[in-house]
Protein backbone atom coordinates (compact mmCIF):
# COMPACT_ATOMS: atom_id res chain seq x y z
CA UNK A 1 0.00 0.00 0.00
CA UNK A 2 1.31 3.30 -0.39
CA UNK A 3 1.92 5.94 2.31
CA UNK A 4 0.30 9.15 2.04
CA UNK A 5 3.73 10.71 2.84
CA UNK A 6 4.95 9.52 -0.52
CA UNK A 7 2.67 11.71 -2.17
CA UNK A 8 3.11 15.02 -4.51
CA UNK A 9 2.22 18.12 -2.82
CA UNK A 10 0.28 19.57 -2.49
CA UNK A 11 -2.81 17.25 -2.42
CA UNK A 12 -5.80 17.00 -1.14
CA UNK A 13 -6.26 14.28 1.78
CA UNK A 14 -9.58 12.75 3.42
CA UNK A 15 -9.32 10.22 6.76
CA UNK A 16 -11.87 7.79 5.47
CA UNK A 17 -12.70 6.88 8.91
CA UNK A 18 -13.31 10.26 10.50
CA UNK A 19 -15.57 10.94 6.90
CA UNK A 20 -17.99 8.33 7.73
CA UNK A 21 -17.53 9.12 11.50
CA UNK A 22 -19.08 12.36 10.83
CA UNK A 23 -21.55 10.80 8.52
CA UNK A 24 -23.04 8.15 10.92
CA UNK A 25 -23.20 10.94 13.56
CA UNK A 26 -25.35 13.21 11.77
CA UNK A 27 -27.85 10.04 10.38
CA UNK A 28 -27.60 9.06 14.40
CA UNK A 29 -28.91 12.20 15.46
CA UNK A 30 -31.59 12.69 12.41
CA UNK A 31 -32.77 9.09 13.71
CA UNK A 32 -32.85 10.25 17.46
CA UNK A 33 -34.83 13.84 16.40
CA UNK A 34 -37.02 11.75 14.59
CA UNK A 35 -36.26 14.11 11.31
CA UNK A 36 -34.75 13.75 8.00
CA UNK A 37 -31.17 14.02 6.99
CA UNK A 38 -30.88 16.36 3.13
CA UNK A 39 -27.23 17.16 3.49
CA UNK A 40 -25.96 20.14 1.59
CA UNK A 41 -23.28 18.69 -1.24
CA UNK A 42 -21.45 22.19 -1.83
CA UNK A 43 -18.56 21.34 0.56
CA UNK A 44 -18.03 18.03 -0.67
CA UNK A 45 -19.03 18.54 -4.19
CA UNK A 46 -18.85 14.37 -4.93
CA UNK A 47 -21.46 11.89 -5.46
CA UNK A 48 -19.13 9.22 -4.10
CA UNK A 49 -19.65 11.10 -0.85
CA UNK A 50 -23.94 11.72 -1.17
CA UNK A 51 -23.81 7.79 -2.13
CA UNK A 52 -22.27 7.36 1.21
CA UNK A 53 -24.53 9.68 2.68
CA UNK A 54 -27.73 8.22 1.25
CA UNK A 55 -26.48 4.92 2.30
CA UNK A 56 -26.54 6.28 6.38
CA UNK A 57 -29.99 7.33 5.72
CA UNK A 58 -30.23 10.90 3.78
CA UNK A 59 -33.58 10.92 1.89
CA UNK A 60 -31.24 13.55 -0.56
CA UNK A 61 -29.50 16.36 -1.55
CA UNK A 62 -29.33 19.97 -1.10
CA UNK A 63 -27.52 21.91 -3.69
CA UNK A 64 -26.93 25.67 -4.11
CA UNK A 65 -26.88 25.43 -7.72
CA UNK A 66 -28.59 23.82 -11.08
CA UNK A 67 -25.22 22.49 -12.16
CA UNK A 68 -24.47 20.47 -8.81
CA UNK A 69 -28.04 19.22 -9.23
CA UNK A 70 -26.84 17.91 -13.15
CA UNK A 71 -23.50 16.17 -11.51
CA UNK A 72 -25.96 15.00 -8.45
CA UNK A 73 -28.72 13.33 -10.74
CA UNK A 74 -26.03 12.11 -13.15
CA UNK A 75 -24.56 9.85 -10.47
CA UNK A 76 -27.79 8.51 -9.54
CA UNK A 77 -28.93 10.42 -6.44
CA UNK A 78 -32.89 11.27 -7.00
CA UNK A 79 -34.14 13.34 -4.99
CA UNK A 80 -32.64 16.98 -5.08
CA UNK A 81 -33.33 20.41 -3.48
CA UNK A 82 -31.64 22.98 -5.18
CA UNK A 83 -31.46 26.05 -2.25
CA UNK A 84 -30.91 29.22 -4.41
CA UNK A 85 -33.88 31.23 -6.06
CA UNK A 86 -34.03 30.69 -9.63
CA UNK A 87 -36.34 32.71 -12.47
CA UNK A 88 -33.64 33.33 -15.30
CA UNK A 89 -35.56 30.96 -18.03
CA UNK A 90 -32.32 28.82 -19.68
CA UNK A 91 -32.20 27.85 -16.09
CA UNK A 92 -35.64 26.98 -15.64
CA UNK A 93 -35.35 24.92 -19.17
CA UNK A 94 -33.04 22.74 -17.31
CA UNK A 95 -35.27 22.20 -13.92
CA UNK A 96 -37.35 20.64 -16.48
CA UNK A 97 -34.48 18.19 -17.93
CA UNK A 98 -33.68 17.49 -14.52
CA UNK A 99 -37.85 16.41 -13.77
CA UNK A 100 -37.67 14.56 -17.46
CA UNK A 101 -35.01 12.44 -16.05
CA UNK A 102 -36.83 11.96 -13.04
CA UNK A 103 -35.21 13.38 -10.45
CA UNK A 104 -37.46 14.96 -7.38
CA UNK A 105 -37.10 18.14 -7.74
CA UNK A 106 -37.26 21.02 -5.11
CA UNK A 107 -36.69 24.39 -5.79
CA UNK A 108 -36.24 27.86 -3.52
CA UNK A 109 -38.58 30.15 -4.17
CA UNK A 110 -38.86 33.56 -2.55
CA UNK A 111 -41.06 36.55 -4.08
CA UNK A 112 -44.00 36.45 -6.37
CA UNK A 113 -42.34 37.42 -9.59
CA UNK A 114 -39.72 34.08 -9.72
CA UNK A 115 -42.89 31.93 -9.42
CA UNK A 116 -44.68 33.65 -12.59
CA UNK A 117 -40.92 32.82 -14.41
CA UNK A 118 -40.80 29.49 -13.53
CA UNK A 119 -44.80 29.04 -14.24
CA UNK A 120 -44.47 30.15 -17.77
CA UNK A 121 -41.49 28.20 -18.09
CA UNK A 122 -43.24 25.07 -16.94
CA UNK A 123 -46.53 25.60 -18.89
CA UNK A 124 -45.47 24.19 -22.16
CA UNK A 125 -44.58 20.88 -20.20
CA UNK A 126 -46.80 17.97 -18.40
CA UNK A 127 -44.79 18.70 -15.20
CA UNK A 128 -45.50 20.23 -11.95
CA UNK A 129 -42.38 21.80 -10.20
CA UNK A 130 -42.21 21.55 -6.16
CA UNK A 131 -41.18 25.18 -4.43
CA UNK A 132 -40.09 25.36 -1.15
CA UNK A 133 -40.42 28.75 0.73
CA UNK A 134 -37.02 30.16 1.71
CA UNK A 135 -37.94 32.37 5.01
CA UNK A 136 -34.98 34.80 6.56
CA UNK A 137 -34.14 33.96 10.19
CA UNK A 138 -31.29 36.45 10.56
CA UNK A 139 -28.79 35.99 7.76
CA UNK A 140 -30.54 38.75 6.34
CA UNK A 141 -29.58 37.00 2.58
CA UNK A 142 -32.52 35.58 0.74
CA UNK A 143 -35.83 34.52 2.06
CA UNK A 144 -39.05 36.37 2.80
CA UNK A 145 -39.74 37.43 6.51
CA UNK A 146 -41.07 34.60 8.96
CA UNK A 147 -44.92 34.33 9.70
CA UNK A 148 -47.40 36.78 7.56
CA UNK A 149 -44.83 37.08 4.65
CA UNK A 150 -44.51 33.18 4.22
CA UNK A 151 -48.14 32.71 4.22
CA UNK A 152 -48.73 35.65 1.50
CA UNK A 153 -46.30 33.82 -0.74
CA UNK A 154 -47.65 30.65 -0.11
CA UNK A 155 -51.06 31.83 -1.06
CA UNK A 156 -49.47 33.12 -4.10
CA UNK A 157 -48.33 29.67 -5.00
CA UNK A 158 -51.25 27.94 -4.65
CA UNK A 159 -52.81 30.15 -7.29
CA UNK A 160 -50.16 28.19 -9.67
CA UNK A 161 -51.18 25.52 -11.93
CA UNK A 162 -47.59 24.21 -12.23
CA UNK A 163 -45.81 24.90 -8.69
CA UNK A 164 -46.90 22.95 -5.53
CA UNK A 165 -45.72 23.83 -2.07
CA UNK A 166 -43.67 21.33 -0.57
CA UNK A 167 -41.97 23.29 2.27
CA UNK A 168 -40.50 26.03 4.40
CA UNK A 169 -36.74 26.07 5.20
CA UNK A 170 -33.77 28.50 6.21
CA UNK A 171 -30.46 28.80 6.42
CA UNK A 172 -28.87 30.35 9.78
CA UNK A 173 -25.65 31.13 8.00
CA UNK A 174 -24.82 34.16 10.74
CA UNK A 175 -24.43 31.68 13.36
CA UNK A 176 -20.90 31.59 11.37
CA UNK A 177 -20.53 35.22 13.10
CA UNK A 178 -21.49 33.95 16.88
CA UNK A 179 -19.08 35.33 19.60
CA UNK A 180 -19.61 33.00 21.96
CA UNK A 181 -21.72 29.19 21.47
CA UNK A 182 -24.69 30.32 23.68
CA UNK A 183 -25.17 32.85 21.32
CA UNK A 184 -25.64 29.99 18.20
CA UNK A 185 -27.61 28.63 20.79
CA UNK A 186 -29.98 31.12 20.37
CA UNK A 187 -29.53 31.25 16.71
CA UNK A 188 -30.43 28.15 16.09
CA UNK A 189 -33.49 28.10 18.38
CA UNK A 190 -34.76 31.12 16.15
CA UNK A 191 -33.86 29.25 13.07
CA UNK A 192 -36.19 26.46 13.86
CA UNK A 193 -38.80 28.77 15.17
CA UNK A 194 -38.80 31.29 12.20
CA UNK A 195 -39.63 28.06 9.81
CA UNK A 196 -41.70 26.06 12.75
CA UNK A 197 -43.98 29.29 13.34
CA UNK A 198 -44.35 30.00 9.46
CA UNK A 199 -45.31 26.86 8.65
CA UNK A 200 -48.07 27.16 11.55
CA UNK A 201 -49.44 30.36 9.67
CA UNK A 202 -50.35 28.55 6.48
CA UNK A 203 -51.90 26.03 8.11
CA UNK A 204 -54.07 27.91 9.81
CA UNK A 205 -55.03 29.44 6.61
CA UNK A 206 -55.36 25.93 5.00
CA UNK A 207 -52.51 24.94 3.33
CA UNK A 208 -51.08 22.28 4.67
CA UNK A 209 -46.75 22.36 4.86
CA UNK A 210 -45.06 18.77 4.86
CA UNK A 211 -41.63 19.72 5.25
CA UNK A 212 -39.84 22.26 7.90
CA UNK A 213 -36.68 22.19 6.73
CA UNK A 214 -33.56 23.71 8.88
CA UNK A 215 -29.32 23.74 8.42
CA UNK A 216 -26.12 25.21 9.01
CA UNK A 217 -23.72 23.30 10.37
CA UNK A 218 -23.49 24.79 14.08
CA UNK A 219 -26.98 25.15 14.28
CA UNK A 220 -28.57 21.71 12.98
CA UNK A 221 -28.39 19.98 16.14
CA UNK A 222 -30.64 23.01 18.09
CA UNK A 223 -32.82 23.94 15.49
CA UNK A 224 -33.27 20.09 14.71
CA UNK A 225 -34.82 19.74 18.65
CA UNK A 226 -37.15 22.55 17.52
CA UNK A 227 -40.38 20.61 18.21
CA UNK A 228 -42.33 19.80 14.40
CA UNK A 229 -38.76 20.77 12.47
CA UNK A 230 -39.09 17.45 9.84
CA UNK A 231 -35.50 17.74 8.49
CA UNK A 232 -31.63 19.15 8.64
CA UNK A 233 -29.42 20.01 6.17
CA UNK A 234 -25.74 20.42 7.24
CA UNK A 235 -23.17 20.93 4.70
CA UNK A 236 -19.39 20.89 6.55
CA UNK A 237 -20.41 18.88 9.13
CA UNK A 238 -19.46 15.69 7.09
CA UNK A 239 -15.84 17.08 7.33
CA UNK A 240 -15.39 20.27 9.73
CA UNK A 241 -13.23 22.60 9.59
CA UNK A 242 -10.61 25.08 11.71
CA UNK A 243 -13.81 27.80 11.67
CA UNK A 244 -16.10 25.19 13.14
CA UNK A 245 -13.68 24.31 15.70
CA UNK A 246 -13.12 28.27 16.36
CA UNK A 247 -16.83 28.60 16.88
CA UNK A 248 -16.55 25.72 19.62
CA UNK A 249 -19.11 23.39 17.03
CA UNK A 250 -16.04 20.31 17.43
CA UNK A 251 -12.94 19.15 17.98
CA UNK A 252 -10.09 19.20 15.86
CA UNK A 253 -9.69 15.44 15.89
CA UNK A 254 -13.00 15.51 14.16
CA UNK A 255 -12.04 17.36 11.13
CA UNK A 256 -11.38 14.69 7.92
CA UNK A 257 -9.96 16.36 5.30
CA UNK A 258 -6.59 18.13 5.38
CA UNK A 259 -4.29 19.15 2.76
CA UNK A 260 -0.44 17.80 2.95
CA UNK A 261 1.57 20.38 2.52
CA UNK A 262 5.89 19.81 1.68
CA UNK A 263 8.57 22.14 3.21
CA UNK A 264 10.08 24.39 0.66
CA UNK A 265 12.11 26.69 3.04
CA UNK A 266 13.46 27.25 6.65
CA UNK A 267 14.42 30.38 7.73
CA UNK A 268 15.70 31.97 11.12
CA UNK A 269 12.04 33.65 11.91
CA UNK A 270 9.67 31.29 9.33
CA UNK A 271 9.15 28.43 7.27
CA UNK A 272 7.17 28.14 4.03
CA UNK A 273 5.40 25.57 2.75
CA UNK A 274 3.45 24.57 -0.94
CA UNK A 275 0.52 25.58 0.07
CA UNK A 276 -0.56 28.71 -0.41
CA UNK A 277 -4.02 30.93 -1.48
CA UNK A 278 -4.72 28.73 -4.45
CA UNK A 279 -5.09 25.61 -2.35
CA UNK A 280 -5.88 26.76 1.68
CA UNK A 281 -7.89 29.70 0.04
CA UNK A 282 -8.05 33.02 1.93
CA UNK A 283 -11.10 32.61 4.79
CA UNK A 284 -10.48 33.36 8.33
CA UNK A 285 -13.68 33.18 9.32
CA UNK A 286 -17.24 34.12 8.39
CA UNK A 287 -19.60 37.02 8.30
CA UNK A 288 -17.24 39.41 10.21
CA UNK A 289 -16.33 36.64 12.99
CA UNK A 290 -12.49 35.85 12.60
CA UNK A 291 -12.55 32.55 14.52
CA UNK A 292 -9.10 30.86 14.16
CA UNK A 293 -5.38 32.23 13.84
CA UNK A 294 -3.90 32.06 10.95
CA UNK A 295 -4.80 30.09 7.48
CA UNK A 296 -4.49 26.48 8.63
CA UNK A 297 -3.58 24.31 11.72
CA UNK A 298 -0.63 22.40 11.09
CA UNK A 299 -1.76 19.13 12.67
CA UNK A 300 1.27 18.42 15.19
CA UNK A 301 3.14 21.61 14.86
CA UNK A 302 1.61 24.54 16.95
CA UNK A 303 4.76 26.26 16.91
CA UNK A 304 3.93 27.40 13.55
CA UNK A 305 1.32 29.81 12.87
CA UNK A 306 0.76 29.88 8.82
CA UNK A 307 0.64 34.00 9.12
CA UNK A 308 0.33 34.81 5.67
CA UNK A 309 -0.06 33.37 2.00
CA UNK A 310 0.40 33.99 -1.52
CA UNK A 311 -0.64 32.40 -4.63
CA UNK A 312 1.74 29.25 -4.26
CA UNK A 313 3.59 30.25 -1.02
CA UNK A 314 1.83 29.57 2.74
CA UNK A 315 4.41 31.51 5.17
CA UNK A 316 4.09 30.19 8.38
CA UNK A 317 5.79 31.91 11.76
CA UNK A 318 7.79 30.11 14.48
CA UNK A 319 6.59 30.80 17.99
CA UNK A 320 8.74 28.29 19.36
CA UNK A 321 11.14 25.47 18.14
CA UNK A 322 10.59 23.43 14.85
CA UNK A 323 11.98 20.20 13.95
CA UNK A 324 11.05 20.56 10.23
CA UNK A 325 13.07 20.74 7.13
CA UNK A 326 12.88 20.90 3.77
CA UNK A 327 11.48 18.40 1.95
CA UNK A 328 9.32 17.23 4.70
CA UNK A 329 5.17 17.18 4.76
CA UNK A 330 2.83 18.23 6.90
CA UNK A 331 -1.04 17.93 7.44
CA UNK A 332 -2.56 21.21 7.49
CA UNK A 333 -6.86 21.52 8.36
CA UNK A 334 -7.83 24.08 6.58
CA UNK A 335 -9.83 27.22 7.86
CA UNK A 336 -13.10 26.49 5.16
CA UNK A 337 -13.23 23.41 4.00
CA UNK A 338 -15.09 24.12 1.81
CA UNK A 339 -13.69 26.56 -0.97
CA UNK A 340 -10.59 24.65 -0.51
CA UNK A 341 -12.62 21.28 -1.76
CA UNK A 342 -13.03 23.58 -4.91
CA UNK A 343 -9.40 24.07 -5.79
CA UNK A 344 -8.68 20.01 -6.31
CA UNK A 345 -9.81 17.81 -9.04
CA UNK A 346 -9.64 14.66 -6.77
CA UNK A 347 -9.66 13.48 -2.77
CA UNK A 348 -6.53 11.11 -1.68
CA UNK A 349 -8.71 8.92 0.65
CA UNK A 350 -6.50 7.13 3.44
CA UNK A 351 -7.25 5.06 6.84
CA UNK A 352 -4.21 4.85 8.91
CA UNK A 353 -1.66 6.58 6.90
CA UNK A 354 -2.03 4.58 3.96
CA UNK A 355 -3.90 5.72 0.47
CA UNK A 356 -7.36 3.61 0.22
CA UNK A 357 -8.97 4.74 -3.15
CA UNK A 358 -8.99 8.47 -5.01
CA UNK A 359 -12.55 10.40 -5.81
CA UNK A 360 -13.54 12.45 -7.75
CA UNK A 361 -14.24 16.17 -7.09
CA UNK A 362 -17.16 16.11 -9.34
CA UNK A 363 -18.72 19.40 -9.20
CA UNK A 364 -15.52 21.16 -8.44
CA UNK A 365 -15.91 24.76 -10.48
CA UNK A 366 -19.36 24.55 -11.30
CA UNK A 367 -20.33 28.26 -11.42
CA UNK A 368 -24.43 28.28 -12.80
Amino acid sequence: MTNIQTLDTPSLLVDHQKLLKNISEIANFANQQGVVYRPHIKTHKSVKIAQLQVEAGAVGVTTAKISEAEVMASGGIKDILIAYPISNPDKINRLIKLIQKGVRLKVSVDNPESLRYLQRGLEHTPHTLEVWIKVNSGLNRCGVEPGKEALLLAKAIMTHSKLKLGGIFTHAGHSYAAKTYEEIENIGLQEGLAVVESAKECEQAGIPILVRSVGSTPTFKIAGKVPSVTEIRPGNAVFFDAIQVGLGVTSIENCAVTLLASVVGVYKDRIIFDTGSKSLCLDKGAHGNQTVSGFGHIIGHPEIIIERLSEEHGVGILVGETNLKINDKVQIIPNHACPVVNQFEEYVVYENGQLTDVWKVDARGKVK
